[in-house]
């Protein structure tokens, strides 16, 4: 039986006890708001989110009560000393264009254990105000999983740190919207991953008209 959502030695033992304070810190800092926290299920899930910044993983870890393993792209594991760090933050390589389903599996395998995982299914930063098509990805994870997919909508961290910037501009504020979860029941083939995917992007877009917008 699943035992809970695996963290590495140096995570429990560092990272995990500085999460409370380090949470409360970056909202403060980038004076982030989050609506929709009642929506978050208790067990395991896909955590969907559109992508404009190298500021949204963060961000959505500051927001959520537990911390998400990020399936995040290659490069990022070759920066110097951030690099070192991510494995030991929940992160998971994923090769661009690869499709990479060993990493896929993965993903399912931590969802077993009970790890929320987050995903960006644009695949790659959108510009201010746009959404890229999602990738095959997020739609065959959603499907093969049967976990519940929860939608979640970022703004502003592309105001806060635009693309081709190394650090963060603050002052403006960001806000999160999370949706409500969702277990999509479509066929198991390519053309199910597609209609999954966009469907998932959907759910994205249509918290743009969340209250208080």
């Amino acid at each position: 039986m699943p035992s809970g959502c695996p963290m590495s030695l140096l995570g429990r033992i560092f990272l995990a006890p500085l999460c409370p304070f380090t949470k409360t810190v970056f909202r403060r800092l980038f004076n982030i708001e989050v609506h929709g926290l009642e929506n978050i299920p208790k067990g395991p899930c896909l955590v969907a989110s559109n992508h404009r910044s190298h500021l949204d993983p963060p961000v959505l870890n500051s927001v959520f009560p537990e911390p998400l393993k990020f399936l995040a792209k290659e490069e990022l594991f070759k920066v110097p000393f951030l690099g070192m760090l991510l494995p030991h933050m929940g992160a998971l390589p994923v090769k661009r264009g690869s499709g990479d389903l060993e990493v896929l599996e993965i993903a399912m395998e931590l969802m077993h254990f009970g790890c929320k995982v987050g995903i960006f299914p644009e695949g790659t930063r959108a510009n201010p105000g746009e959404f890229l098509k999602p990738k095959l990805g997020a739609g065959l994870l959603a499907v093969k999983s049967q976990r519940p997919v929860l939608p979640v909508y970022i703004e502003g961290t592309d105001r806060v740190m635009p693309k081709h910037t190394i650090f963060p501009r603050i002052g403006h504020p960001i806000r999160v919207f999370i949706g409500r979860a969702k277990v999509y029941h479509e066929e198991d083939s390519l053309k199910g991953y597609r209609r999954v995917a966009e469907g998932i992007m959907e759910s994205i877009k249509e918290l743009t008209y969340a209250k208080g917008r």
